[in-house]
């Protein structure tokens, strides 16, 4: 087998990064990174097709949030969320009403001040349509999101799942630094004002296929992916220029070598907004899935400079016995998180039933300190250790590809199959016909 090559992937990376930019679903950056992959991926020989399928793009050209303390407004920085709306350039003033969300939820009604008020909300991810319904019932004017896992200056960029704001409607939603949030409880703050200029419009994003053959169609497909869109603002370089990078050097690596199973490396698009390009990958392909379907190796975010290597998914025993030595066999180490993980796009796999994990870097206990922040640059990648990593990814989608038996059932662990039905159904709205 080639080796997988820093130089390569570092050209890759500086594409993505400097040449195309910000990779937001739905808009021109997401759409020129799908053509560079299928130009790069059928290079290497690859037979490439593109599934399109529709998303709501977040298209804002102003956003502004003031608060009001000391006697004066303060602006502060801040991100609209992807999939709600903007004021259409209007002021929306309100009084400040500060909600503790880990423990807010626990009244059946919350409290009627939130009624057309701004909510600075304690936390980014609800995690819960029932919280949700909740806080959207409650009738606030808007709602201010404080990413609690990141302490900082930094307003970061999400999104409301799509589910989620189909299912409960939304407000005006912009998120918030951490300290700023701090200050302003400090401070004695009363009274809030946003706008935002743009909002969410009908787009179209797509998954990029590439499929290297196998000599038994019965034998199955190994899945290999990844996601080349971004947050807003940022370039992405790690999260998830790393595996868009990485499936492009998988594929020029894999290509040439004789196989059994097919390899299908799928670059999925609108992973940002919680893994919709996934989704619909699985719910289109759900036959496929259930009879050719044995196991989805995913990379997301595993580029990080300093950081550890992080296995999350589910999957049988034999398969979390078996990927360690490959990774070790290429001076790598993992630690393996168990528990269901709906975060990530192979989520959407192990719910239709195929085994899978994703690989990442972590570099602090809540993930990236740079996540989600136009910070998220070349500065951030090592290279060196994405080869390493890709070498054993690559080494062990080779051997599954060519093995007569595979060393592991395509099953999921019984225990774990409850939680995954529930974050399927509440997080992506289950089984819905797939656009």
């Amino acid at each position: 087998m080639q080796p997988i090559e820093p130089d390569r992937l570092t050209r890759h990376l500086r594409h993505l990064t400097e040449q195309i930019g910000v990779r937001l679903a739905g808009q021109p950056g997401e759409a020129a990174a799908a053509e560079y992959l299928e130009r790069e991926f059928t290079a290497v020989g690859a037979r490439v097709h593109r599934e399109a399928f529709p998303v709501q793009a977040r298209d804002v050209r102003e956003q502004q949030v003031q608060v009001f303390y000391d006697g004066a407004w303060h602006d502060a920085p801040c991100s609209l969320l992807a999939n709600t709306p903007g004021t259409a350039g209007a002021w929306i003033e309100a009084p400040l009403v500060f909600f503790e969300g880990v423990t807010g939820y626990q009244p059946a009604v919350l409290p009627a001040e939130l009624r057309g008020s701004i909510v600075l909300h304690l936390g980014c991810h609800i995690e819960s349509r029932g919280h949700y319904r909740k806080l959207m019932a409650a009738a606030p004017a808007g709602v201010l999101m404080v990413d609690t896992r990141y302490p900082g200056m930094v307003a970061l960029a999400d999104a409301i799942f799509p589910a989620y704001a189909s299912a409960c409607g939304v407000v005006p939603t912009l998120s918030v630094a951490f300290l700023d949030a701090w200050r302003w409880r400090e401070r004695g703050a009363t009274r809030a004002r946003l706008r935002a200029v743009g909002g969410p419009r009908p787009a179209e994003s797509a998954n990029i296929v590439a499929e290297l053959p196998g000599s038994d169609p019965g034998a199955g497909v190994i899945f290999l992916g990844g996601h080349h869109d971004t947050q807003a603002d940022s370039v992405g370089a790690d999260d998830n220029g790393s595996a868009t990078a990485g499936l492009l050097e998988l594929a020029r690596v894999l290509a040439p070598l004789p196989r059994r199973r097919t390899i299908r490396l799928i670059s999925f698009g609108a992973e940002e907004q919680l893994s919709v390009g996934s989704s619909v990958y699985v719910r289109r392909h759900r036959t496929e899935l259930a009879q050719r379907g044995r196991c989805m190796f995913n990379l997301d975010s595993f580029g990080s400079l300093l950081g550890w290597n992080t296995l999350w998914g589910s999957g049988p025993r034999e398969l979390d016995d078996l990927v360690p030595g490959y990774f070790e066999r290429h001076g790598q180490r993992v630690k393996r998180e168990y528990g269901v993980l709906p975060y990530a796009d192979h989520f959407p796999f192990v719910a239709a039933g195929v085994p899978g994990l994703t690989l990442m870097r972590l570099n602090c206990t809540a993930g990236r300190f740079f996540h989600h922040r136009p910070d998220d640059d070349l500065s951030r990648v090592c290279p060196q250790t994405l080869a390493a990593l890709l070498g054993a990814v690559a080494e062990f989608t080779a051997d599954l590809a060519t093995a007569a038996e595979l060393p592991f059932a395509a099953t999921i662990p019984a225990g774990e199959q409850a939680a995954i039905a529930a974050h399927w159904d509440d997080l992506f709205g289950g089984w819905a016909p797939a656009p």
